[in-house]
């Protein structure tokens, strides 16, 4: 029986904006960031809800099946909320010539966004691309560096650096599409990808 890290032919599929999906299923070659087969990979991930500023959403970041990770739970818009995310713990990577990051995922239709950092501080200008995570099907995405914006509180910092691989020190997921609900999003790894 074929695991969620098995091999898998791709089928190209058209590309999207912004979040490219490049494959249903497979593969990409790529340096790992996270890949969920360790569960002490987990102790570097931590959740951040619109609860910080009154809202009452809630999400968890935890193990699913075949070595994967589950971002899910419930957004709401009471007490002007509307946001949950996870991110990783600030880490040095190593990256260097990378053009961007791609993620195998499997989600719920609804629109996420991949998020980075580029410093160590907790509350600083994070960058976001965003993209669609089909319904009960495994996608590889990927999400150029240059497409990222800077934001700091949701608005967009127009003087801000753009986003370099070498300078990466967090990255996270996001759900901010203004549409209360349950959400579920399947991870299975990150990845950074050259373009070569």
């Amino acid at each position: 029986m074929l695991s969620s890290k098995a091999l898998v032919p791709a089928a190209l599929v058209p590309l999207m904006a912004v979040g490219s999906v490049v494959a249903l299923g497979g593969e990409i070659k790529g340096k790992r960031i996270y890949a969920f087969d360790d569960e002490d990979e987990f102790d570097d991930w931590q959740v951040t809800n619109d609860t910080v500023m009154g809202g009452v959403s809630k999400a968890t970041f935890e193990p699913g099946d075949e070595g994967t990770a589950i971002f899910s739970g419930t957004v709401s818009l009471e007490n002007n909320g509307g946001f949950a995310s996870a991110r990783s713990k600030p880490a040095e990577h190593g990256l260097s010539d990378q053009a961007g990051l791609a993620i195998r995922v499997k989600g719920d239709g609804r629109k996420y966004k991949l998020i980075l950092r580029q410093d160590g501080r907790w509350d600083g200008v994070m960058y976001q691309a965003p993209f669609e995570a089909p319904a009960n099907e495994w996608v590889v995405i990927q999400l150029p560096f240059d497409r990222f914006v800077a934001t700091y509180h949701g608005q967009t910092v127009d003087d801000a650096p753009e986003a370099q691989a070498n300078r990466l020190r967090s990255v996270g997921f996001l759900i901010s599409d203004k549409q209360a609900g349950p959400f579920r999003l399947q991870i299975d790894w990150i990845k950074a990808y050259t373009d070569q």
